[in-house]
């Protein structure tokens, strides 16, 4: 029979949507692996987007095959800036484009054939689910931890709304790589920072990569200093700043604040004033992002001066962009002699920079370069001699002694930016009251649910399509019955995206957001697999979206994700598959041409699987060879009689190892390369023998079942079994029958090898060094043995003069 794999996975598909491989069963504990939902783009799946998506099914298959009852669903992020940009580019309603894109997502899914439960699906759009998007943000609202606050955001220009801090890469829009620049705004806020301290603490007990645990460390920034006071010349009000080194202080020779910070207004004398305005405004239209990475120092004298609280010296107040509105106070006391950057400023704008940290032992020079290593204290007053790690103690403690700072922690976290100036998103359930002020929608009438309008692109005004619709926009208040107004912002895409995973173990629940003992039985997810890119953005707010759901009682746990693999992506002439590159390449035609089992090996044999690889379209041939060798291989033995041999069993045994092993570390393209191996030898030990043992056939099927489950079944129900190839157990190996009889030894004359001979493998140490000395015996050239070495299973090295 030849292998037609058209036939056979189209067969094996259309049964498996019959007769679910994944069943319940007495005594079976259940197992949750879960994918990084897509958002359905209009361009569809490509070969990087597979690759994750085998991967989880393969380790999906393989939980199967340990006896667990898997869970294993798929849904739409379908809210959001890529849906609606998309459908703008169409020119179609995002609703209409967002289910298009959805089917097709789906049946390419389909063909991945991976053991998706479709009855769980669920979909971000549904006002089903969003119901509980809105009750959650409610809760928060409830809870103090959503509020408004007018401030200057991230604005993109393009997709004419705010964008959070982690929505901004290298100072572009991460949906469209737009410039972004700075807006005031009225915003939605979530208070993440609450959950700053538990957000850092808790990664320690994750299963994650350690890459990412430190990407959300770093993220959330935690930092322990003093704040301190600075009295202003002139000015009832204090300017209060953050320092991690306050063993720095008495060299503060000047301060910057944020353009944006409060007192920049009332700083500016009436000489800088127009300068100050003009800089103010240049900043606003640069993101944050450029803000930190432009090397050009630049900055503008306020005319005022503040007074170094320990040794009551004038310091000129200068505003730059370096400094941040959102990051500590705003406000920074810059020491130049001990700060890269304070250094590049001082010498931009000759600004004094005076030593107060030197090495010990050395006389104090001119500095080239700001000296940032720790030292002893000079020019620092009652507190010069002490060694500097000493003196950030001793000086916050002085401080707080003399009521003019504190000690105190910081965190690089801010507050996430919750509302979006767009149409195609959950509705904020708030309505605003001249009476009541901000209330939310009583919980019993939620969804607030999305009008369908025909005009839903930006208005680039701040304000989003919804404010122009006066039928939805006037309403009444819940709480004294009079005239209010809905919010008009929406939610970003995070925001279903936060919670999905909860969602999936009971997605028809009306009365609840999961039943507790559903989630008790489920919860929380055991493997999650997914991008990189998702590293800080999706787990953070889903880690918070726990924490919160925690607190309140919805859950019992407070981390969502007990396991966390992050798989690379695939890129194509050395960049990311991206519609807009030119380089995608799509799975459609590769299944046609070479079956969905051949793609599925070809995706995890392509490189490691936690590293980005390069796709060449001309490495699934090998792939697909190596299958119809397979397929060979197996159906040439089906019917004949073979006796087990020693050798056999041998390679059996170790096959099992190996393939188990490698799977569990996760190694998925050695486990490819290993079947490659042993798929090899037993052909030889066919050819050699005559045929291959039914149970060693058997066991090679079953392995393979996970990586390329249509072939596997197909040769399984050809070897007379009714029940699927995953009612099976995963096999299990003997070390003892893994063992080799023989092995081979290099022997060494003074570390050169000059012979090599076959033991025993158990052969003592005399036996091996006797047929040592035997070997070489005619390479001696004369020359006596001085000393004889033998590494067990290794080597053996004759040493001779």
């Amino acid at each position: 029979m030849n292998y037609d794999h058209k036939q056979i996975e189209g067969k094996w598909r259309g049964y498996w949507e019959e007769n679910p491989i994944n069943q319940p069963g007495e005594g079976k504990e259940n197992y949750y692996c879960l994918d990084m939902f897509p958002y359905p783009s209009g361009s569809g799946l490509h070969v990087g987007h597979w690759r994750g998506y085998v991967l989880s099914d393969v380790w999906s298959r393989y939980k199967v095959l340990q006896g667990y009852h898997v869970l294993h669903p798929m849904g739409w992020d379908a809210f959001g800036l890529p849906a609606e940009n998309y459908a703008i580019k169409m020119g179609v309603h995002p609703s209409k484009a967002t289910a298009e894109n959805v089917a097709n997502f789906k049946r390419q899914l389909k063909e991945i054939s991976a053991i998706y439960d479709w009855d769980k699906e669920v979909n971000t759009t549904d006002p089903d689910y969003y119901k509980w998007t809105q009750w959650i943000f409610v809760k928060m609202f409830k809870e103090g931890l959503a509020y408004e606050k007018e401030m200057p955001i991230n604005w993109c220009p393009s997709c004419k709304t705010g964008l959070a801090n982690e929505e901004v890469v290298n100072g572009e829009c991460d949906r469209c790589g737009s410039s972004v620049t700075k807006k005031n705004l009225r915003q939605w806020m979530l208070k993440i920072t609450a959950y700053a301290e538990r957000l850092l603490n808790d990664l320690e007990g994750l299963e994650w990569p350690e890459k990412v645990k430190k990407m959300q460390s770093d993220w959330i920034g935690k930092s322990y200093g003093a704040e301190i006071d600075f009295e202003v010349e002139g000015l009832e009000n204090k300017i209060k700043v953050f320092t991690t080194r306050p063993d720095t202080l008495y060299g503060s020779t000047f301060m910057v604040l944020a353009p944006e910070q409060a007192m920049v207004k009332e700083l500016a004398t009436e000489e800088q004033k127009e300068a100050v305005e003009k800089y103010v405004f240049n900043a606003s239209m640069k993101s944050s992002v450029d803000r930190l990475q432009d090397k050009e120092k630049t900055g503008v004298f306020t005319g005022s001066y503040a007074i170094n609280p320990l040794n009551g010296a004038k310091i000129p107040i200068w505003i730059s962009d370096y400094v941040l509105a959102d990051y500590g106070t705003g406000a920074i006391m810059c020491v130049p002699a001990h700060d890269e950057r304070d250094f590049a400023f001082a010498k931009r704008f000759d600004l004094p920079i005076i030593q107060v940290i030197a090495k010990e032992g050395e006389e104090l020079v001119p500095l080239e370069e700001a000296y940032t290593e720790e030292g002893v204290m000079v020019n620092s007053q009652v507190f010069d001699g002490m060694k500097s790690l000493e003196a950030k103690e001793a000086i916050a403690n002085y401080l707080a002694e003399h009521d003019i700072g504190k000690k105190t922690t910081n965190y690089k976290l801010r507050d996430w930016v919750f509302s979006r100036q767009r149409y195609w998103g959950e509705p904020i359930p708030i309505v605003h009251c001249e009476k009541c002020g901000a209330v939310p929608v009583p919980e019993e009438n939620l969804p607030v649910t999305l009008p369908d309008v025909e005009s839903y692109e930006p208005t680039g005004t701040g304000e989003s399509p919804l404010a122009d619709i006066d039928e939805w926009v006037n309403t009444t208040c819940p709480e004294c019955g009079g005239h209010a107004k809905r919010e008009t912002n929406t939610m970003p895409q995070w925001a279903g995206s936060s919670w999905y995973f909860l969602r999936y173990v009971d997605p028809r629940n009306k009365e609840q957001l999961v039943s507790p003992e559903i989630a008790k039985e489920w919860l929380p997810v055991d493997m999650y697999v997914g991008g990189i890119e998702h590293a800080v953005l999706h787990l953070l707010y889903a880690r918070f979206y726990t924490k919160f759901l925690h607190d309140i009682g919805v859950v019992e746990f407070g981390e969502p994700f007990k396991r966390l693999f992050n798989q690379g992506m695939i890129c194509k002439n050395g960049a990311k598959m991206s519609k807009s590159k030119g380089n995608v390449v799509s799975p459609d035609d590769l299944v046609e041409k070479y079956g969905c089992d051949s793609l599925r090996i070809y995706e995890l044999f392509v490189g490691p699987p936690e590293l980005d690889s390069e796709w060449d379209d001309r490495g699934i041939d090998g792939v697909y060879r190596f299958i119809n060798k397979v397929w060979n291989l197996v159906t040439n033995n089906i019917g004949k009689e073979v006796a087990v041999t020693k050798e056999m069993e041998k390679v059996r045994h170790q096959m099992i190892y190996e393939i188990t092993t490698r799977l569990n570390n996760f190694s998925l393209n050695t486990v490819v390369s290993g079947f490659m191996e042993y798929t090899n030898k037993l052909i030889d030990i066919n050819k050699s023998q005559g045929g291959i043992d039914s149970e060693t056939i058997e066991i090679l099927i079953v392995l393979l079942a996970p990586f390329a489950p249509h072939i596997a079944e197909e040769l399984w129900g050809q070897m007379g079994h009714e029940q699927t190839v995953f009612a099976n157990p995963w096999p299990t190996f003997d070390k003892e029958k893994m063992k080799e009889d023989t092995i081979k030894l290099p022997v060494q004359i003074n570390g050169k090898v000059r012979a090599t001979i076959e033991m025993d493998a158990e052969a003592d140490k005399e036996s091996v060094l006797s047929a040592a000395r035997e070997a070489i015996e005619s390479k001696l050239d004369g020359k006596s043995i001085v000393k004889e070495i033998y590494v067990p299973k290794k080597i053996i090295n004759i040493v001779v003069k």
